[in-house]
C-alpha cells in the first residue's frame, strides 16, 4: 500500500474485510458484527499480512461511537420505559451492581487495581444493544412483555453507561493524581478540588449541558429540521441530521468537558421528539452503519489472540460472569417480580453477551490509565465469543423451559393486577401462528402506501392480512382491528404464516426494491399463480422487479405524474372528496 494514502487503505481494506467477514458470520447465522471484529483482528498488528494505521482507525471509531450513540438516542423511547419501569429499571441497576461486583472480583484475583476492576465489571455488566434486538426481532418477541421488558432493561443499562462514561475521567484524575486531574479537568486542577468536587463540577457541567439541550435544543433542533425539509432537498436534509449530531457531540466535548458520546446522545433524544425523526434516522443510517462497522473493525484490530492462548483461565471466568453469572441474575430479579419462567429465561438470555459499550468503556478506561492492556484482551474476547454463543444460550434456555416450569413455584393466578404483571400477551408463542384465512390478499408494509391500500381494501370488504415490523404501524394496526403478523416479509416463517400458498394476492408496499424483490422470488415459489404487484422509484427497480415475478409494478412519478395530468386536462376541478393524493 502507498504510504502516501494511508488514510484511503484505512478505510478500504477495513470495509472490504468487514464485508468478506460479516458476509461469512451472516451466511453461518452468526451477528455480523463478529465478522466485523475478526476483521479489524485480521487488519490489526498481532496478525500478519496488511496492518492499517491504528491512529488513523482510532479517529474514525470516534466518529463511528459518535453516531452509534445518535442513534441510540435517536431510537430512545421514554414511553417504552415507563411501561415496564417497574422492573427494567431495578432490575437493570441490581444486575449491573452485581455483575460490575463479580467482574470487579476477578480483577483482584488477577491483581489488578480496584479502578481497573471497576472499568472491568462494568464492561461485563452491559448488553450489546446490536445484538440483544436482533435477538428479540429473530424470535418476534420484540411486541412481547418479554421483549418490552428486555428493551426497558436495556435502555437503563445504556443510561447506567452513558453516566458511567462522564464519571470515569472523574475517578482517573482520583487515582492517577494531579496530572490525571488537570488532564480530565483543567478547572478542577487549577482550584485543587478533590474528589467530590471534581464530580459535582463534572455532574455540574452535564447538568448545565442537559438543561440547555431541554430548553433550547429541544426547540431549535426540531425547527431546523423542519426548514431544512422544507426546502425539498433530500441531500440538505441528511446533511443537515449528520450536522446536528456530529456539531452537538463536538460542542458539548469543547464547551461543556462532557464526552462526545453524551453529547450525541443527547442530540439523537432531542432529535427523536420532532415529526421527522422517522425520516431522519433512515437519512443517517447508511453513514452511521458505515462508521459503526469500522468502530468494529478498529476494537479488533486492538485485540492480541496471543494473549489469551497463553493464559486462558482468566478469559473462562470472564465468559463465565457474562454467559453465566448475569444470566442468573437477571432470572433471579425478573422471578422476583413474579414474572413467568419464560420472561425470565428470555431476559437472561437475551442479555448473556457483551458488546459496543463494553468496547468505548474498555477503549476509555485503557486511554485513561485504568485497565490494563490484559484487560482490554479479556473484554474484547469475551465479546467475541459470548456474540457467538448467544443463540446456543437461548437454544439451551428454550430447553431448560419446561424442566424450569415443573419444578418452580408459577405465579399465582390470584396476584393482584398491577404495573409488575405480565400483559396476557406474554405468553404467545415464539413462533407465528399460521393464518385461517384463504383466498386473500397480503399486504407488506403498512405506512403511507401501505395504509391507503388497506383502507381501500377494508372498504370493499375485501379480506387481506398485513406484514408490518415497525412499532408505530403495529400499534395503528391493533387499533384498527385489522388481522396482521409482526415481523419482516423476507423471513420464511413470516410467509409461511401468512399462507401465501393460499393466497390470491400479494400487494407489496414497502419501497425498499432489494427486500421487494426477495419476498417476490419466495412468494413465487410457494405460490406460483399468486397475482403480486409491487411498487418502485425508477424503471430499472420496475425492470428488476417485473423479471423476478411480479404481475404488475406501480411506478410512484409515474402515478402522479398521471394524475396532474388528469387534474389539468379535466376542465372542471373535481371535487375536493374526490381529489387522490398520490404520495411517496
Amino acid at each position: 500500500m502507498p504510504h502516501e494514502t494511508p488514510l484511503i487503505a484505512t478505510i478500504v481494506v477495513g470495509l472490504c474485510l468487514a464485508f468478506v467477514f460479516g458476509a461469512i458470520a451472516n451466511r453461518l447465522r452468526i451477528p455480523p458484527l463478529v465478522g466485523y471484529l475478526l476483521a479489524g483482528v485480521i487488519a490489526g498488528p498481532y496478525t500478519p499480512g496488511f496492518v492499517a494505521d491504528q491512529n488513523l482507525t482510532l479517529e474514525l471509531a470516534e466518529i463511528g461511537v459518535i453516531l452509534l450513540m445518535f442513534g441510540v438516542g435517536l431510537h430512545f423511547s421514554l414511553k417504552d420505559l415507563l411501561s415496564v419501569k417497574a422492573i427494567a429499571v431495578p432490575g437493570a441497576i441490581a444486575q449491573i451492581a452485581v455483575a460490575t461486583v463479580l467482574g470487579l472480583g476477578l480483577a483482584l484475583l488477577l491483581g489488578w487495581s480496584p479502578g481497573a476492576g471497576l472499568v472491568f465489571g462494568l464492561a461485563l455488566s452491559v448488553a450489546s444493544t446490536v445484538v440483544l434486538l436482533r435477538a428479540m426481532q429473530e424470535r418476534r418477541l420484540i411486541e412481547t412483555e418479554r421483549g418490552r421488558i428486555a428493551v426497558g432493561w436495556l435502555i437503563v443499562e445504556d443510561l447506567a453507561m452513558v453516566l458511567a462514561l462522564v464519571l470515569l475521567p472523574a475517578l482517573a484524575s482520583l487515582i492517577n493524581g494531579t496530572s490525571g486531574m488537570a488532564a480530565a479537568d483543567p478547572i478542577a486542577a487549577h482550584f485543587g478540588l478533590g474528589l467530590w468536587g471534581i464530580i459535582g463540577l463534572t455532574l455540574a457541567k452535564v447538568a448545565l449541558f442537559v438543561a440547555l439541550m431541554l430548553v433550547v435544543g429541544r426547540r431549535v433542533i426540531p425547527w431546523v429540521l423542519h426548514s431544512i425539509a422544507n426546502t425539498g432537498s433530500r441531500e440538505l436534509f441528511r446533511l443537515g441530521v449528520l450536522a446536528i449530531a456530529l456539531g452537538v457531540a463536538f460542542g458539548a466535548a469543547k464547551l461543556f468537558g462532557v464526552s462526545l458520546a453524551l453529547g450525541a446522545f443527547f442530540a439523537g433524544m432531542i432529535m427523536s421528539e420532532s415529526e421527522l425523526s422517522h425520516r431522519a434516522a433512515e437519512e443517517s443510517l447508511p453513514l452511521r452503519d458505515a462508521f459503526a462497522v469500522l468502530f468494529f473493525v478498529s476494537v479488533g484490530m486492538l485485540f492480541d489472540p496471543s494473549s489469551l492462548l497463553n493464559d486462558p483461565l482468566p478469559l473462562i471466568a470472564t465468559l463465565g460472569i457474562i454467559i453465566l453469572g448475569k444470566s442468573a441474575i437477571a432470572f433471579v430479579i425478573v422471578r422476583v417480580f413474579r414474572h413467568p419462567v419464560g420472561t425470565a429465561l428470555t431476559i437472561s438470555a437475551s442479555l448473556a453477551q457483551i458488546g459496543e459499550f463494553s468496547f468505548i468503556l474498555a477503549e476509555l478506561g485503557f486511554g485513561l490509565k485504568l485497565l490494563p492492556q490484559e484487560g482490554r484482551d479479556l473484554i474484547l474476547a469475551g465479546a467475541i465469543l459470548s456474540i457467538l454463543l448467544n443463540p446456543l444460550v437461548f437454544f439451551a434456555t428454550d430447553k431448560m423451559r419446561p424442566w424450569l416450569e415443573k419444578r418452580l413455584a408459577p405465579v399465582p393466578e390470584e396476584t393482584p393486577a398491577s404495573d409488575l404483571q405480565p400483559a396476557p400477551e406474554e405468553e404467545e408463542p415464539e413462533h407465528l401462528p399460521q393464518t385461517q384465512l384463504s383466498g386473500h390478499t397480503v399486504l407488506v408494509g403498512y405506512g403511507r402506501v401501505g395504509s391507503l391500500v388497506g383502507k381501500a381494501m377494508k372498504t370493499a370488504g375485501m379480506p387481506f392480512l398485513v406484514i408490518e415490523d415497525g412499532d408505530k404501524q403495529l400499534a395503528k394496526l391493533r387499533d384498527e382491528g385489522t388481522e396482521y403478523l409482526p415481523g419482516n416479509a423476507v423471513r420464511d416463517d413470516a410467509l409461511k404464516a401468512a399462507n401465501l400458498a393460499g393466497a390470491q394476492k400479494l400487494v407489496i408496499a414497502i419501497p425498499n426494491a432489494f427486500e421487494a424483490g426477495q419476498i417476490i422470488t419466495k412468494a413465487r415459489a410457494a405460490n406460483p399463480d399468486i397475482d403480486i404487484v409491487a411498487r418502485a422509484h425508477s424503471d430499472a427497480e420496475a425492470q428488476h422487479l417485473t423479471e423476478l415475478g411480479a404481475n404488475a409494478v406501480i411506478m410512484g412519478e409515474r402515478e402522479i405524474a398521471r394524475g396532474m395530468v388528469s387534474y389539468v386536462s379535466t376542465t372542471n376541478s373535481p371535487p375536493a372528496d374526490e381529489i387522490v393524493y398520490a404520495t411517496e
